[in-house]
């Protein structure tokens, strides 16, 4: 009786394991083949991207690229404006996004449980909301056209204020604060000396995060900026759009393309911060 129910347990198991991979299958090909028809249709023609759907590589990624380049408008120019936006925000998100969590969650003071309220209703409310107020009061500031208000405003970010204080309530022991204090170190200096390189793995996933958010949005710097240098990558592919006689799908996959190498490249990077921090602790009890 004992056998019959282990072997229809370990059928049932397999059964379970047969169904996640399977899932995961499925969801790793709805991942990975938006990205392929993106690489192959920058290998193909307009005639042949009109035709349909292709999966193999074409010959024609040279001539995409030249018209790509040849349109008037500096890729590369492009390139190293969304590489500073993106940099500058990203560093700026992570770091104070950690240190408000690292304040929330050491410190006891009045209007703390109304804060994190703030905050978790901030979540809540959509970006678009405040986004006509934003570009008004950036216009009063004499800030358009700039990339000042691409950046300043990734301080606060309150979903990644409330990964980290959930992150830093899993992870972090008071002991080693104190201990830290006892030594006589200050309160900044055991933040960037002690706690940000326990909380690596959550500092990388939302570095992740917030790169792909400032590479990829498009809505903001075209409101925001009006001076054909200072645009940003994707506005210089949506340009290609704007042609009066064709539009050129070749080139704008290839625009696509090379948008995506940064996020890949800058993924890989901070993945094996990730992976190296999950089995980093602070203090065994």
């Amino acid at each position: 009786m004992s056998s019959n129910k282990n072997a229809s347990y370990k059928t049932s198991k397999q059964v379970k394991s047969i169904i996640i991979y399977i899932l995961m299958v499925i969801f790793a090909l709805i991942a990975i083949v938006p990205v392929w028809v993106s690489l192959v249709n920058a290998t193909r023609t307009n005639a042949q991207i009109n035709e349909g759907l292709a999966f193999l590589p074409s010959t024609h990624a040279l001539d995409n690229w030249k018209i790509l380049t040849g349109r008037s408008f500096k890729i590369w120019r492009g390139f190293i404006n969304s590489a500073i936006v993106s940099v500058c925000s990203t560093l700026l998100c992570v770091y104070f996004s950690a240190l408000t969590a690292y304040g929330i969650h050491v410190y006891r003071f009045k209007g703390r449980s109304v804060l994190i309220s703030v905050i978790m209703t901030l979540i809540l409310l959509p970006a678009s909301l405040s986004f006509i107020g934003f570009y008004q009061f950036m216009a009063r500031l004499h800030l358009t056209d700039n990339y000042l208000p691409l950046i300043l405003p990734s301080i606060a970010a309150a979903g990644t204020v409330l990964f980290m204080k959930q992150y830093l309530e899993s992870i972090l022991s008071m002991e080693i604060i104190e201990a830290s204090r006892i030594d006589g170190a200050g309160e900044f200096r055991t933040f960037n000396t002690v706690i940000l390189p326990i909380i690596q793995p959550a500092l990388a996933t939302q570095a992740i995060f917030a790169f792909v958010a400032s590479w990829n949005n498009f809505m903001t710097p075209f409101v925001l900026l009006s001076s054909t240098e200072k645009y940003t990558l994707p506005m210089l592919v949506q340009m290609l759009r704007g042609d009066i006689y064709r539009t050129e799908y070749g080139a704008i996959y290839v625009g696509i393309a090379v948008s995506l190498i940064p996020i890949i490249v800058f993924y890989a990077f901070m993945s094996k911060y990730i992976i190296s921090g999950l089995t980093m602790g602070s203090v065994k009890e």
